[in-house]
């Protein structure tokens, strides 16, 4: 099986990974993850998956862990479509503060990969989603933080004018306010 690793313009740490898609009259098949393939871009190994389910509108981010328990997130979009932003968190980063984005949807397969030191997020553009992300590090709930989605030094240009944010993503601070350690 063959994956296809893109970079997205402005942070070339975050990649869009394209599986091949073998179809047939019965109706396709393909590889999520390929130890062997990823490790040659530095993705994984993986150590836990989650399964997240939203309908349309729903805003679920943008989050990260701190070190020793940094996650990077290997993205996929299962069923509906997704608009997944990932945000360079990393002190001394270039590229800290940048944003980049890719549309995930069950029907074009495309996945996202961001290392551990970004930040993450997503919006659901269809009626419903089912999102899956594999992480390589455990859930730790006291080194779990985020950003306000909406932080004007951001200046995420999301695809929707009134998501459906969730009380605790509200109350985030900017990435001015950030300790990152």
């Amino acid at each position: 099986m063959a994956f296809i690793f893109r970079d997205l313009d402005g942070i070339p740490d975050v990649k869009a990974i394209e599986p091949e898609i073998y179809r047939d009259e019965r109706g396709w098949f393909k590889e999520t993850h390929s130890e062997d393939s990823f490790a040659r871009f530095g993705i994984g190994p993986f150590v836990q998956d989650n399964v997240s389910f939203s309908s349309i509108n729903v805003l679920r981010g943008l989050h990260f862990q701190l070190p020793p328990k940094a996650q990077g997130k290997l993205v996929q979009c299962l069923s509906g479509k997704i608009w997944d932003v990932a945000v360079d968190i990393r002190k001394g980063s270039p590229t800290f503060g940048k944003w980049v984005a890719e549309h995930l949807s069950a029907d074009n397969h495309h996945m996202l990969w961001l290392p551990a030191g970004f930040a993450h997020g997503f919006v659901v553009l269809s009626e419903t989603a089912l999102v899956m992300y594999k992480v390589t590090a455990p859930y730790a709930p006291d080194l779990d933080h985020g950003i306000r989605w909406d932080d004007p030094d951001l200046a995420i240009r999301w695809p929707i004018s009134s998501p459906v944010v969730s009380d605790k993503d509200q109350k985030l601070p900017g990435i001015r306010e950030l300790e990152l350690g």
